[in-house]
């Protein structure tokens, strides 16, 4: 009984192979396309008055040299003014220099997104762990070394601190260990 339905499959499959390969292979039906005939009669030339090169132009082109106006066209920092001249413009007493740019504002490194409430060690080894609670009250622990939240590399987990950097920006901050309040006293 086994032997006739592995027999059946066979000519099941031999058939679907034999009917694939009749579409795929057969070149007598026409390729489905678009209407080209009607794209070619509609058809137009472009309108040329004449098919010389026109070598003024072209020799036009090759005479022009690029003058600079002063401005470098990659930054958008402006360009240094000229210095004044006219008759009130004494060429011994020049014009003081201006003033330089004011200074880049300081990068400040984020906050910390979760509270810092505790630490402690492995047993067996020497890492440090800090211990980290987010606004669900979930408790998050992070060795030294590691990522908290995928942002923050703990460097160094003190006493009474901690010293992260921001992986984005490479700025350090200090997190300091928030005391958690005790029950209260009968």
């Amino acid at each position: 009984m086994k032997q006739k339905k592995q027999l059946l499959m066979l000519v099941v499959l031999l058939l679907i192979l034999v009917v694939v390969g009749y579409f795929y292979f057969d070149s007598d039906k026409p390729v489905v396309t678009t209407d080209a005939g009607s794209a070619a009669q509609n058809y137009h030339l472009l309108a040329v008055d004449t098919l010389d090169i026109h070598t003024d132009a072209v020799e036009k082109a090759r005479r022009t040299d690029y003058k600079s106006s002063g401005r470098n066209i990659f930054s958008r920092d402006l360009p240094i003014p000229p210095p004044p001249q006219g008759p009130h413009y004494d060429k011994n007493h020049p014009a003081p220099p201006p003033p330089p740019p004011p200074p880049p504002p300081e990068k400040k490194v984020s906050p910390l997104p979760v509270k810092y409430f505790g630490y402690g060690t492995i047993p067996n080894g020497t890492a440090r762990v800090a211990f980290f609670s987010d606004s669900d009250n979930e408790v998050i622990v992070v060795k030294e070394g590691e990522l908290l939240m995928n942002r923050f590399r703990i460097l160094k987990i003190g006493n009474a601190n901690l010293d992260y950097e921001e992986v984005s920006s490479g700025l350090r901050g200090t997190a300091i260990l928030e005391e958690q309040a005790g029950p209260p006293s009968a």
